[in-house]
């Protein structure tokens, strides 16, 4: 498998990395292994000779303008991990130019896969238009409101779909890496998570931050204050409406558009948040029940399987 990473000026040394040292380990294991040519071959590509990464390290690139057709091209994330900043570079005379370079290699029908803040390239070129893709789950709503034609699952690691693979946040790097290994050998891709201590992650939403997310919009952060003061009387939009000065209408609008979930939803996101920290600090679940709202520890307890994959005895031995 021919890959060509797309590194630019800036580049998040963290996610270039994982991607490089990830194939390296699979091309030394086969070789241990007896295979007479190393199963991926990775290039790094540019828009300049050199570049410099988000840590200041100096590399030097080939040229993009004369790839030939790789089986992947690979966006990492740029070190832009603010909104604001995020902005500034996607305005970047270069982001451009390799916006437009990747516009015209999907057109070739380039296969093309981008990480974290990698997939917000692969949004502005419009490879993501009326597709389901993922990002990281903390520039979501930013994401959501510069992307609308795109359907965003941000609780996702891994979206693939005809020839695009979008992945989540910061080390999900990783996981894009042993997805497109696993397309070349399933079973080198789970012998190399195994060498690096991989642990399958299915899903973002365990490590989102409610409260992160909320401040992204001052409605939003108005509700997410609301609904922390009311946990233990559970949720009535109207009553949340009602004490923003809103319509219900418009809470569940502007929270669909910024969080791409309903107030319940949220609601409970804060609910999760707030029991495993109860969890955590070893109080009785009856207790925790009553303290986000629910007259039974039945309730709580399949919420949280439900959320998070794990059940109360789990949560308190990772505590």
């Amino acid at each position: 498998m021919r890959l060509a990473i797309l590194a630019l000026e800036g580049v998040f040394d963290t996610g270039l990395t994982v991607l490089m040292d990830t194939f390296s380990t699979a091309n030394e294991l086969a070789a241990a292994a007896g295979a007479e040519r190393a199963p991926f071959e990775v290039s790094v590509i540019g828009l300049q000779p050199k570049i410099r990464t988000g840590l200041g390290l100096d590399l030097t690139t080939e040229p993009a303008g004369s790839l030939g057709k790789p089986d992947w091209v690979v966006v990492p994330a740029l070190n832009a991990k603010q909104p604001q900043l995020l902005l500034a570079a996607l305005g970047r005379e270069d982001v451009r130019e390799a916006v437009a370079q990747l516009r015209g290699w999907h057109t070739r029908g380039f296969r093309i896969a981008g990480a974290c803040i990698g997939t917000f390239l692969l949004a502005e070129a419009g490879v993501l238009d009326g597709r389901e893709a993922t990002t990281t789950w903390s520039l979501a709503p930013l994401f959501r409101q510069r992307y609308p034609q795109v359907r965003l699952d941000d609780t996702r690691m891994i979206v693939a779909l005809d020839g695009v693979v979008t992945a989540g946040a910061a080390m999900g790097h990783l996981d894009l890496a042993l997805w497109l290994m696993r397309q070349q050998s399933p079973e080198l891709a789970a012998t190399v998570a195994r060498f690096l201590l991989i642990d399958k992650r299915p899903s973002q939403a365990r490590y989102m931050i409610p409260d992160f997310l909320a401040h992204a919009d001052p409605l939003i952060e108005q509700f997410e204050r609301w609904a922390r003061a009311h946990l233990a009387h559970g949720f009535s939009l109207r009553n949340a409406a009602d004490a923003l000065c809103v319509t219900p209408r418009t809470l569940q609008r502007r929270t669909e558009a910024v969080l791409g979930k309903s107030p319940l939803a949220f609601f409970q996101d804060l609910r999760v948040e707030r029991a495993q920290h109860l969890i955590s600090i070893g109080l009785d679940l009856d207790r925790i029940a009553g303290e986000v709202g629910y007259a039974d520890t039945a309730t709580l307890r399949n919420l949280l399987r439900q959320r998070l994959g794990r059940g109360v005895r789990e949560l308190r031995a990772e505590a």
